[in-house]
């Protein structure tokens, strides 16, 4: 594990250089056991039973599980956009539990997050004039016009917030890891780094998930009603 984001290939398209890094490579790696997760339950799933048992079990319960908090959160009215939000929770989640085998998260680069923060924004401004139309553009002179500069401010700071909050609590967690493996000798490098992955990469790395996904619900049920 190293603190660098590490350049693993550079492309030149049209004299144009595009660098792979280990952020891109992890985030397609990630992307790609998501997909082959989603068409082995689509295989497993082609003969749906009526009482579920085994793999079918456990996904049919992921998937109710997550809708009944997006609706929870959310309401009837705008649980459709639930799937998207599935699967930045699942990206999310596997980024954090797959750094237990020495991968580094995508999540703990600031770009990954900023990227999922400006789509969860996108989103938020999209659902804010699809359902409010011109009072969600009204809200931002509410109470009174002169309070437009900061509410914009306010609206503008969400991404950014939310990007830093995943980024900084990923990352630290990569710091204290890689600073242990630096610093001490390698007997002591068994048995207690299970302990600080088992912390900073579940535990942190669910909560962070978490936080992250019920944020991004409460931005957009903020703006479309």
């Amino acid at each position: 594990m190293d603190l660098n984001i590490d350049n693993l290939l550079v492309i030149k398209i049209a004299g144009v250089e595009i660098w792979i890094t280990e952020t891109i490579f992890n985030t397609w790696l990630i992307m790609l056991l998501l997909v082959a997760l989603a068409v082995v339950a689509r295989i497993k799933l082609r003969r749906f039973k009526e009482v579920p048992t085994g793999f079918q079990n456990v996904i049919e319960a992921a998937v109710e599980l997550f809708d009944n908090f997006a609706v929870d959160t959310l309401g009837e009215k705008l649980s459709y956009i639930a799937p998207w939000f599935f699967m930045v929770f699942s990206f999310i989640l596997s980024s954090a539990w797959l750094s237990i085998f020495g991968m580094r998260a995508p999540t703990a680069d600031w770009v990954t997050t900023f990227a999922l923060a400006l789509a969860t924004f996108i989103l938020m401004i999209f659902m804010g004039f699809k359902h409010r139309r011109g009072n969600y553009l009204q809200s931002l002179f509410e109470p009174h016009p002169i309070f437009f500069p900061l509410n914009l401010i306010g609206e503008l700071a969400k991404p950014v917030s939310l990007s830093f909050r995943l980024f900084g609590n990923m990352l630290s967690g990569t710091i204290i890891l890689t600073l242990y493996y630096a610093l001490t000798p390698r007997f002591v490098q068994f048995g207690i780094p299970a302990l600080l992955h088992g912390f900073f990469d579940i535990l942190i790395g669910s909560l962070q998930t978490y936080i992250f996904v019920i944020v991004s619900l409460m931005y957009i049920k903020s703006a479309a009603e």
